[in-house]
C-alpha cells in the first residue's frame, strides 16, 4: 500500500487508522502487528525516498541535499544578486520570496512562465525575460550544489515516471495507491499518480470538489472532477453524504451553496443531528463593524446564560482574527485562541 497525503500529521493519523483496519481485516493480533505501514507519507517525503533509491539510475548524486522553502529563498537571493536584479533598478524587481513563488507555481502547475505570470503575478509580467534567465541560473546553482528543492522532489519523481521501464518497476512495487484530499493535488501530483498505475487498477482517491478552495502549490479542482474518466475503465464513484459534525440546518445551507456550482459531483449532505438554529447571514460595513457585531452577540448570549467557554468563533486563517481580538480586548472579554499567536503577542 502506498498512502499519500499532504501533511505529516495527516499522514501519521491515516497510517494509524489504515493499519488498524488492515490488521483487523487480516485477523492479526495486536502483539503480532508490525509498527506501521512502511509507505505512508506526504507526496514530498515519499518522492524523496524513491529518489534516494533510484538516484544513480536517473543521474542524481546519492548524496543530494533537500532545500526547504527558506533555503530556496536564500539561494534565489544569491542568484538574484549575482544577476544584479536588485531594488536599485528603476522599477522594483520581484523579491526572492516572490521569485520562488513564481518558480514553484510554474513547476507545480506545469505551465509556461508567461501563463503563470499572467494568471497569478501580473505585476511581474514585464520581467518575464529576466525571470527566465534568473530561473535558469537558479537551476544551475542547485545542480552545482547537488541540491533539490521541494518542487524538485515532485519534478524528478514525475520525470522518473516518464521512463517506461522505471515507471513499470516503481508501479509494480505497490498493489494499491491511496490518496487523501485529492482536490488539493496539482497537475504534477496527479500525473505521478496516473503514471504509477496507468490502467487505474488499485488507485483510490478521496476528496471533495466543494472543498477545493486553497489552490496551494497550484492545486486544481480539475484533478478530482476529471478523475473518474481519466483511466481506460471509468472509476467507481462512492458518495459519502453522512455528516457527523454539523446540524441539519447548517447542512441545508451548505447544500444550497454547493448546488450553485456550475460543475460538481452531486451530493446531498445529511446528519442525524436535526436540532439546531438556522444559520444567519449578516451584512456589515467593514471588518471593524464585523468584530463589533460578533462581540455584541457574545455578550448577549452570556447574558442569556451561555458561558463564554461554550462560545466559539471560526476563521479560515489565523490572521483574520486580528480585528475581533482587539475588540474583545477593548470590551475586556477573555478568550483563548487556538492556532497561531494572539495578535497582541506577535512581534509586529
Amino acid at each position: 500500500i502506498l498512502l499519500l497525503t499532504f501533511t505529516r500529521r495527516a499522514a501519521a493519523d491515516l497510517e494509524r487508522r489504515a493499519s488498524r483496519i488492515l490488521h483487523a481485516a487480516l485477523g492479526i493480533r495486536a502483539a503480532e502487528r508490525p509498527a506501521s505501514l512502511p509507505w505512508a507519507g506526504t507526496f514530498h517525503s515519499v518522492g524523496a525516498r524513491l529518489l534516494r533509491e533510484y538516484a544513480e539510475r536517473i543521474g542524481l548524486p546519492t548524496t543530494f541535499t533537500i532545500h526547504d522553502r527558506s533555503d530556496s529563498e536564500d539561494l534565489m537571493n544569491l542568484v538574484r544578486h549575482a544577476h544584479r536584479h536588485t531594488d536599485r533598478t528603476q522599477s522594483r524587481f520581484p523579491g526572492a520570496a516572490t521569485c520562488v513563488a513564481i518558480y514553484s507555481r510554474s513547476a507545480n502547475a506545469g505551465t509556461a512562465l508567461s501563463d503563470t505570470l499572467k494568471s497569478g503575478f501580473p505585476w511581474c509580467a514585464h520581467w518575464e525575460d529576466e525571470l527566465n534567465a534568473l530561473f535558469a541560473a537558479y537551476v544551475d546553482a542547485k545542480q552545482s550544489q547537488h541540491a533539490l528543492d521541494l518542487d524538485d522532489l515532485l519534478l524528478y519523481w514525475s520525470a522518473m515516471m516518464n521512463a517506461q521501464e522505471l515507471a513499470a518497476e516503481v508501479g509494480a512495487r505497490f498493489d494499491f495507491v491511496l490518496v487523501d484530499e485529492y482536490q488539493d493535488t496539482n497537475r504534477l501530483q496527479a500525473s505521478i499518480v496516473q503514471r504509477m498505475k496507468p490502467e487505474g487498477n488499485g488507485v483510490t482517491v478521496v476528496g471533495d470538489d466543494a472543498q477545493a478552495i486553497y489552490g496551494f502549490r497550484a492545486a486544481t479542482v480539475r484533478n478530482i472532477l476529471d478523475f473518474p474518466s481519466q483511466y481506460p475503465s471509468p472509476a467507481t464513484v462512492i458518495t459519502l453524504e453522512q455528516n457527523y459534525r454539523s446540524t441539519q440546518p447548517i447542512l441545508d445551507a451548505s447544500n444550497a451553496v454547493i448546488a450553485m456550482a456550475r460543475e460538481r459531483f452531486t451530493k446531498n449532505l445529511v446528519t442525524d443531528r436535526h436540532i439546531g438554529e438556522r444559520p444567519r447571514m449578516v451584512t456589515v460595513a467593514d471588518e471593524a463593524a464585523e468584530a463589533q457585531y460578533v462581540a455584541a452577540q457574545v455578550l448577549a448570549r452570556r447574558e442569556n446564560g451561555m458561558a463564554l467557554a461554550s462560545q466559539a468563533v471560526l476563521f479560515r486563517t489565523s490572521s483574520h482574527s486580528a480585528h475581533l481580538e482587539l475588540e474583545l480586548a477593548r470590551r475586556d472579554i477573555p478568550f483563548v485562541k487556538f492556532g497561531g499567536l494572539r495578535f497582541l503577542d506577535t512581534a509586529h
